[in-house]
C-alpha cells in the first residue's frame, strides 16, 4: 500500500516544529531526526519505505531548520531544549498513556538528540538507530571526540585537533563560519551534498585544516560544482536552498556552540548513560570525519549498550541520502530481529 507524505506542525508555547509523515496514524511510530544542514526532506527515502512496512514515520525539521522555530542565541540550541522540542513532538501525536514511545532514528547533529533521548528518557525509546555518529556518553563534544582521534592518519603536532578541527573553527570565529556559508547558498548545498570517495581512505579529511586556512575552503567563496545527481536531485536541492536561504546558518551553526552546556546535561543521564534497549548503529566507509571504521570513535558507544547491532554501510556522511536501499535493508533487518513485536506487520 502506497500512503502520502504529508504535513504537519506542533506549537506549543516554547516552541513550534514542523514535520513530514507518512503511514496509518496507528502504526508504531518511526522518529526520524536529521543533522547539520539539513532538513525533514532528508528522510524522503524511509518514510514511504517504512510506511509500506505498517510504521507511522514521523520526521521533523530540527530547531532553526526549516518551517520550525528558529532563535538568536547560541545557547538555544543546546542538547537539552532540543530533545524537550522532540518530546513535545511526541506527546502531540495522541498516543495513549503508556504507549507513547517511538524507535528513534538519527543522522549527524539528530544522532546526539535520539543518543540523549535514549540516554536521558528511555520510557520514550523502544530502541535508537543512529547513522553516522555514535553515543559518547559524556556528550558529542571536543572534549569526548579529540582524545579518540586516530593518531596514524592525524599527527598530533601537525592536527592537534585532528578531524575536529573545524568545530574550534566555530568557537574561535563564529561570525566568519556562518556568513561563508551564506555568499551563495545554493553554491554551498552543491559542495556539501556529495557521496563518499573510497579515495579517501586513511587520509586527513578536510575539515581538519580549516583554522590554519582560515575558513573553508580557505575562507574563499564556495565553488559552483556540479550537482551529484546520486545524493540530490534537482527538487531537493531547491528544497535546501529555499530553507537555508529563509533562516540562514545562525541556527544550524548554533548547534556546535554548546559543548560545555551538552556535556553538563550528558552527566545527569541515569545509570551513567548506559543503555538497556536495543541499538542499531551504521557506520559510514567513506564518512572521514566521523570516521568510525578504523578510530577509536566508536568506542564508547560499545560499552555503553547493552544491546548493540553494527552495520558498515559503503557510503559517504549523506547516508540515507546516497544509499537509501542499505540503510533502510539494515534498518528493516534490525527492526524484525531486535523488536519483533514492536512491528506489528500489515
Amino acid at each position: 500500500m502506497t500512503f502520502p507524505v504529508t504535513e504537519h506542525t506542533v506549537k506549543t508555547d516554547r516552541h513550534t516544529t514542523f514535520y513530514l509523515a507518512c503511514g496509518a496514524e496507528d502504526g508504531p511510530l518511526l522518529i526520524f531526526c536529521h543533522g547539520w544542514p539539513e532538513l525533514s526532506l532528508s528522510w524522503r527515502h524511509q518514510l514511504p519505505a517504512f510506511a509500506a512496512l505498517g510504521f507511522r514515520c514521523v520526521a521533523p525539521d530540527m530547531r532553526g531548520y526549516g518551517r520550525s522555530s528558529t532563535y538568536g542565541r547560541h545557547e538555544d540550541f543546546a542538547q537539552e531544549p532540543i530533545v524537550h522540542d522532540m518530546l513535545e513532538l511526541l506527546a502531540s501525536l495522541g498516543r495513549a498513556p503508556g504507549q507513547d514511545r517511538a524507535v528513534w532514528i538519527g543522522h549527524d547533529w539528530g544522532s546526539p538528540v535520539v543518543w540523549n533521548i535514549a540516554a536521558h528518557h528511555a520510557d520514550k525509546a523502544v530502541g535508537v538507530a543512529n547513522l553516522c555518529v555514535p553515543y559518547l556518553p559524556a556528550g558529542f563534544t571536543l572534549d569526548s571526540v579529540v582524545p579518540l582521534v586516530d593518531r596514524s592518519v592525524y599527527p598530533k603536532d601537525e592536527y592537534p585537533a585532528g578531524q575536529w578541527d573545524y568545530q574550534f573553527f566555530y568557537l574561535e570565529s563564529f561570525d566568519k563560519a556562518h556568513t561563508s556559508f551564506e555568499g551563495n547558498i545554493r553554491n554551498t548545498v552543491k559542495a556539501l551534498f556529495r557521496k563518499g570517495n573510497p579515495d579517501g581512505v586513511g587520509k586527513p579529511s578536510r575539515t581538519a585544516g580549516v583554522r590554519k586556512t582560515g575558513g573553508w575552503l580557505g575562507g574563499g567563496p564556495w565553488p559552483d560544482l556540479p550537482r551529484d545527481a546520486d545524493v540530490l536531485t534537482e527538487q531537493d536541492l531547491n528544497a535546501y536552498v529555499a530553507a537555508l536561504t529563509r533562516h540562514g546558518f545562525f541556527g544550524p551553526d548554533s548547534w556546535y556552540m554548546n559543548h560545555e552546556a551538552n556535556g553538563a546535561y550528558a552527566k545527569r543521564a541515569p545509570n551513567d548513560g548506559r543503555l538497556a534497549m536495543p541499538v542499531l548503529f551504521l557506520h559510514g566507509l567513506h564518512d572521514y570525519t566521523c570516521e568510525t571504521v578504523s578510530s577509536r570513535l566508536a568506542e564508547p558507544m560499545r560499552a555503553h549498550c547493552a544491546d548493540l547491532t553494527e552495520v558498515v554501510v559503503k557510503s559517504g556522511h549523506w547516508m540515507a541520502q546516497e544509499k537509501p536501499i542499505d540503510v533502510n535493508a539494515a534498518l528493516a533487518r534490525w527492526l524484525a530481529a531486535k523488536l519483533p513485536d514492536y512491528w506489528k506487520k500489515p
